[in-house]
C-alpha cells in the first residue's frame, strides 16, 4: 500500500500534487489515478489514515469527532465576535484522511437545482452537474434515475438501523404543521415538505467516505502504483517560480510525530492542487505569497500576487440544535448506548444493526407561510420578496429528527431523548479567515460573520417556533430539555414544561410575545452554532469581483495551481455540503483530464 508518514527516498518529484486529503482531494486524486496509473500523484494529508478506526466506520460512533479531545478533527478558534454574546466561535473541520466525509454526521443532502445555476459559472449549472451527482453514488432510495446514480462509490441507504416510530410521528407532525411529505426531497427540485431520511452508510452498516470508497481500493489492488498517500504531515505552503506552482513544502504533524519537524519539499512537474478545505486552502495560499497584498505584508509574507478574495466571502450554515423528553423505549435512541448502560463492544462484536445508525430517520427543508413572513417584519418581507419568493425552489431551514440527546451524556439524567438539528441556510452576513503570521502554527484572524445581519437572526427565532410546534405534536414528546431551550418566563405561553403523558390532539400553536422574542433573539446569540458546512473563502468568479479561480478551478493570474474543495463555492447551498463536495471533486477530475489531454471516455468508464 502506498501511504505513508514518511514520504520514501526517491519520490522527489511528482506529476500532480495534492495538497489536502480531503472530501474533494480523496476524488479528484483517485479519478486522475484511473484515467492515467502512469501518473505519478502524492496526497498530502496532515491527519492521520482513517482506515481502520472503528470510531470512523461506524455511523453510531460520530459524535467521538465532536469532542475537544479528538484526533481526528481540527478546530478553527475565531475572534470574539460581539453579536455572538462575545463568544470565540470554534468550527471544526476535518483532519483525517477523507476529511469531513470522515467525522460528519452522514446525512444525504443535495444542494437545489438554483444553488447550482446561482453560481452562474459556465459548466457549473444544475444540468451540468447531474452526471457528476449521479457519477458518485449507488442509491438506495425512491426519485427518477434521471438524478440518481446507481453504479458509483458512494453508498447512500437507510443503513441497517431506524427508529420507525419517531420517524413516523415527526414526518406525521410535520404534516400537520404545514409541510407535506414528499417523495424525493433530494431530487434537485422539491422543497417545503417532509421525508424519512438517507444516510451516507452503506447496506452493510458501514460510513461511506471518500478515502475508504474511493482512495483505499486504489492503493491496495495494485493497479495504481503511481498513487501515494503521506498521511501525518502539514502542506505549509506552494513553492513558485515567477508565477507557476512547481511544488509543495511540507513538515511532519507534530500532533502525531514529534520526533521529526524538518520541513522538506516536492516538486510537481505538472500540477498543484489546494484542497485543504474552506478554513485551510486560503490560509496555505496565503502562506505562499498570494492574497491581499496588505494582509501578506502584515503578515511578513513576499507577495506573489495579490489575489484580494483570498480568504473573503466565508459562510457556514446557523445550527441550533433543541433536545426533548420522550417516552421511547432504550432500544429507540442512542442514549442507552451512549451513555454506556449497554455495552459498545458488544454490540460491535455482534454487528448490531444499530451500529449502522447514525440517529437521524427524517428530514425536512422548510420554507415560511406568507403569515410566518409578515409576522417577521417589513425589513424581513422585503429581503424575503427579493429572495425567496420568486424562487420556491430555495428552502429557508433545514431540520433533521435526531433519536437522542446529542451531547455528552454523562451531564443529563439517564433516559430516552428526542432532538432536532436546525440550521437556516444562504446566510446575509459574510465573514473571513487570514493569516496572522507565515508559521502555520501561529493564530489565524477568522471572523464567522454568524448574525451579523439581523434577517439572520430573524430566520432561527422563526425556525424555533416552527421546530417546536412540530415536536410538540409527536406522541413520544414529554417536554423541552431544560438548558437546551430559551429560558422563557415561567408565566409566558411559551414556558418550557413538562409532561406524563402526550399533549392533546388538535393542539393549538404557541402565541409568542414581542419578550418571548427576544428571548429566542438572546438565546439564539448565545448558542448559535457552526454546522462544519465552511465554504466559499476562494470563490469562483472574476477577479474584479472579489473571485479566486476561473470556471477550470485555476488561480487568477497564477500556473500550473487549481483548487478543488468547497473554497470556491461563489453562493451558497441549502443542503448539507458533503455531496457538493463530492461533485466538486468529479468535476475537477473531468477538467484536469480534459488540461491534461487524456481521453474523457477512459476517465468515464473509470470506477
Amino acid at each position: 500500500m502506498s501511504i505513508y508518514t514518511q514520504l520514501p527516498e526517491g519520490i522527489d518529484e511528482v506529476d500532480i500534487i495534492v495538497a489536502g486529503g480531503g472530501t474533494a482531494a480523496c476524488v479528484v486524486a483517485s479519478r486522475l489515478a484511473d484515467a492515467d496509473p502512469s501518473l505519478s500523484i502524492l496526497v498530502i494529508e496532515g491527519g492521520q489514515n482513517n482506515k481502520g478506526n472503528h470510531l470512523i466506520a461506524f455511523p453510531l460512533l460520530f459524535p467521538t469527532a465532536l469532542l475537544p479531545t479528538s484526533t481526528t478533527t481540527l478546530f478553527y478558534k475565531g475572534n470574539v465576535e460581539p453579536q455572538l454574546d462575545n463568544r470565540e466561535m470554534s468550527v471544526p473541520t476535518g483532519g483525517v484522511l477523507g476529511g469531513g466525509s470522515s467525522i460528519n454526521l452522514m446525512m444525504y443532502s443535495r444542494a437545489q437545482r438554483h444553488d447550482w445555476d446561482s453560481w452562474a459559472t459556465p459548466g457549473w449549472s444544475a444540468d451540468e452537474m447531474i452526471p457528476f451527482l449521479k457519477k458518485l453514488e449507488t442509491y438506495h432510495g425512491p426519485g427518477p434515475d434521471s438524478v440518481h446514480g446507481k453504479d458509483g462509490p458512494i453508498v447512500v441507504s437507510q443503513g441497517t438501523f431506524c427508529s420507525e416510530r419517531t420517524a413516523d410521528q415527526f414526518i406525521a407532525a410535520a404534516n400537520e404543521v404545514g409541510y407535506p411529505t414528499v417523495k424525493d426531497l433530494q431530487d434537485l427540485d422539491t422543497s417545503n415538505g417532509v421525508s424519512r431520511a438517507l444516510r451516507f452508510v452503506g447496506t452493510d452498516g458501514r460510513r461511506q467516505d471518500a478515502a475508504s470508497n474511493y482512495l483505499h481500493p486504489r492503493l491496495e489492488d495494485g493497479a495504481h502504483p503511481n498513487l501515494h498517500v503521506l498521511v501525518e504531515t502539514k502542506a505549509t505552503k506552494i513553492l513558485f517560480e515567477g508565477k507557476r506552482a512547481v511544488g509543495v513544502e511540507f513538515k511532519p504533524n507534530p500532533a502525531f510525530r514529534k520526533d521529526n519537524t524538518n520541513v522538506q519539499r516536492v516538486k510537481a512537474r505538472k500540477l498543484v492542487i489546494g484542497s485543504c478545505g474552506a478554513l485551510g486552502t486560503p490560509l496555505l495560499l496565503e502562506r505562499s505569497g498570494l492574497g491581499d497584498e496588505a494582509i501578506l505584508n502584515q503578515a511578513g509574507v513576499p507577495v506573489v500576487a495579490h489575489i484580494p478574495g483570498i480568504g473573503q466571502n466565508y459562510q457556514d450554515h446557523h445550527l441550533l440544535t433543541q433536545s426533548y423528553y420522550s417516552a421511547l423505549e432504550p432500544n429507540e435512541t442512542f442514549d442507552a448506548p451512549l451513555a454506556g448502560r449497554i455495552n459498545m463492544e458488544e454490540l460491535i462484536k455482534s454487528n448490531a444493526p444499530i451500529m449502522g445508525w447514525n440517529g437521524q430517520d427524517a428530514s425536512c427543508k422548510l420554507r415560511p407561510t406568507e403569515a410566518d413572513v409578515t409576522a417577521l417584519g417589513p425589513e424581513f418581507e422585503a429581503a424575503y420578496a427579493r429572495d425567496y419568493l420568486s424562487n420556491p425552489n430555495k428552502p429557508m431551514a433545514l431540520m433533521s429528527l435526531l433519536g437522542g440527546f446529542p451531547g455528552d451524556p454523562s451531564t443529563i439524567e439517564p433516559a430516552q431523548y428526542i432532538a432536532t438539528s436546525l440550521f437556516t441556510v444562504y446566510p446575509c452576513a459574510r465573514g473571513h479567515v487570514h493569516i496572522t503570521s507565515p508559521d502555520i502554527d501561529a493564530d489565524i484572524a477568522f471572523e464567522t460573520g454568524f448574525l451579523k445581519s439581523e434577517l439572520d437572526v430573524k430566520k432561527l427565532i422563526w425556525a424555533y417556533k416552527k421546530q417546536r410546534e412540530i415536536v410538540r405534536r409527536m406522541d413520544v414528546y414529554r417536554g423541552e430539555f431544560v438548558g437546551v431551550h430559551p429560558p422563557f418566563a415561567e408565566d409566558s405561553a411559551a414556558a418550557l414544561v413538562k409532561l406524563d403523558k402526550p399533549n392533546d390532539k388538535n393542539i393549538s400553536d404557541i402565541q409568542y410575545t414581542a419578550e418571548d422574542d427576544k428571548v429566542i433573539e438572546n438565546w439564539v446569540r448565545k448558542n448559535v452554532a457552526t454546522t462544519w458546512h465552511s465554504l466559499g473563502t476562494c470563490k469562483m468568479g472574476a477577479l474584479a469581483n472579489g473571485g479566486v479561480v476561473d470556471a477550470d478551478l485555476n488561480v487568477h493570474g497564477i500556473e500550473g495551481l487549481k483548487l478543488v474543495d468547497l473554497s470556491i463555492v461563489p453562493e451558497n447551498v441549502g443542503a448539507n455540503t458533503a455531496t457538493t463536495a463530492y461533485a466538486v471533486g468529479e468535476k475537477a477530475a473531468d477538467i484536469i483530464l480534459k488540461d491534461l489531454g487524456l481521453a474523457v471516455s477512459q476517465y468515464t468508464a473509470a470506477r
